[in-house]
């Protein structure tokens, strides 16, 4: 899909915007978010995203915008993960709810421009050696499976590789009050507990990416497209947290329900690229992909739903 350097330009513009009303006018003041204002929010996000669909369809048609809704889904449904990390993370260096959102919004901040740089590469490469199809098509499948059969991580990160190489390097001191990254101290700069939250974070998100960039650059490598789709499902995931990090922990079958995704998206990846090299007549395509991709959801949480209600019946 050729897109003129108007869209791309106007497309971050509008980002950049958003952002800047986020931070500065919407959330100026640091209060403890409530459900109905998250859901709120979540509803804007994904309403927006929804409506560029329209842009995309009227830049590639029909078969880009299936492309769109696909990685969108795609992405929002791989960042689940996320949150259980966010959830973590902010358990940890007790960070208060109401001081949550700023740490997000670096971390998203800094996580587009991350996302950017590995999408345009991603695409890049995969232009030149489509040998890495088949590369990627298994790391999914792997990636999806080990999830599958992975055992629930320890909600102690106190022994976290990432956390004590955090503690031997930087200068840290806790503070009780406000939401500052940096402090001073006897002429001594500091960082707080936010900066290490806002630094796990983002490597997390890092080792995310490797996983969820292959699995929309299987939908498409349409740089626009996927682009697109994964910023608005990461200014998506910041309202998501404060309304389902309630209620995500109840879906504990989720976790299959990814590796599920993980999985079809990468025999997909290797299934597709076996036809187009033989000639043959199949291809999985991206309508099927996104029903996939919506049913491993919808069964994974009604699963949890029903075992939930099994367990803790009411009386």
């Amino acid at each position: 899909m050729s897109v003129s350097p108007f869209y791309w330009i106007g497309f971050f513009v509008f980002v950049i915007v958003m952002l800047f009303l986020d931070l500065k006018v919407f959330n100026r003041e640091n209060v403890e978010p409530t459900i109905k204002r998250s859901l709120s929010a979540s509803t804007l996000w994904i309403t927006l995203a929804l409506l560029f669909a329209f842009i995309i369809y009227h830049l590639g048609g029909h078969t880009a915008t299936i492309d769109y809704l696909t990685t969108y889904t795609l992405e929002l449904s791989l960042s689940l993960d996320n949150l259980f990390v966010f959830i973590l993370v902010f358990a940890f260096f007790n960070i208060d709810q109401k001081y949550q959102h700023r740490v997000l919004f670096w971390g998203v901040f800094t996580a587009i421009i991350l996302r950017v740089i590995f999408i345009l590469s991603g695409a890049a490469i995969l232009s030149r050696f489509q040998w890495l199809m088949y590369v990627l098509g298994a790391f999914l499948l792997y990636a999806g499976i080990k999830m599958f059969f992975s055992q629930d991580e320890d909600d102690d990160l106190s022994d976290n590789k990432v956390i004590r190489f955090l503690n031997k390097v930087l200068p840290i001191k806790e503070i009780e009050t406000g939401s500052h990254f940096f402090i001073k101290d006897n002429g001594k700069t500091y960082v707080t507990q936010f900066m290490l939250a806002l630094i796990f974070i983002e490597i997390s998100d890092i080792m995310f990416a490797f996983d969820s960039i292959p699995a929309s650059l299987a939908v498409t490598q349409d740089t626009f497209v996927v682009i697109t789709s994964n910023i608005f499902a990461l200014m998506g995931l910041r309202s998501f947290y404060a309304a389902l990090s309630l209620i995500l922990p109840l879906f504990k079958y989720i976790k299959y329900g990814l590796a599920a995704i993980l999985s079809f998206i990468g025999f997909k990846m290797i299934a597709n690229e076996i036809s187009a090299s033989i000639g043959a007549n199949f291809e999985i395509s991206n309508t099927t992909s996104l029903l996939v991709i919506i049913l491993c959801l919808v069964v994974a949480i009604g699963a949890s739903i029903i075992s939930n209600h099994h367990e803790h019946p009411q009386h």
